[in-house]
């Protein structure tokens, strides 16, 4: 089970517990906490965030400033979503055409462990 935080292109955001995530399917299946099962539609995500733990840290200032000793493999890269967020990251999977791609967070002590980003939220993708 992967602990997943989905947040969705129209603002919602939804914690829960999934098995079944691939990216190459359009929807999976996500244990919602005090819900149950829900259907979620890959299309319908600005992203889904595989994390540390469902609580977060309120405590942790987010941060984009990749740490000088990170040797994740892959490309740097920020993204910025529709809604104007920004997210600096690394990756290994980036192209342009494909309806989505997973990133690892440039902020190494946030409550995210990697992303699975959907193309179609993005506004603008720059690798650094």
């Amino acid at each position: 089970m992967n602990k997943v935080v989905a947040h969705f292109q129209n603002g919602a955001v939804v914690k829960g517990l999934t098995m079944d995530f691939t990216p190459s399917k359009d929807r999976f299946h996500l244990i919602e906490e005090g819900a149950g099962l829900r259907e979620v539609l890959v299309p319908d995500l600005k992203g889904l965030f595989f994390v540390r733990d469902l609580d977060g840290d309120l405590g942790h200032a987010k941060s984009n400033i990749f740490e000088p000793s990170d040797l994740t493999p892959g490309r740097k890269i920020r993204i910025t979503f529709k809604d104007g967020e920004i997210m600096n990251g690394i990756t290994q999977g980036y192209q342009p055409g494909r309806p989505g791609f997973f990133v690892v967070p440039a902020d190494r002590k946030s409550n995210t462990e990697r992303a699975f980003i959907v193309t179609a939220s993005t506004a603008e993708v720059a690798f650094l």
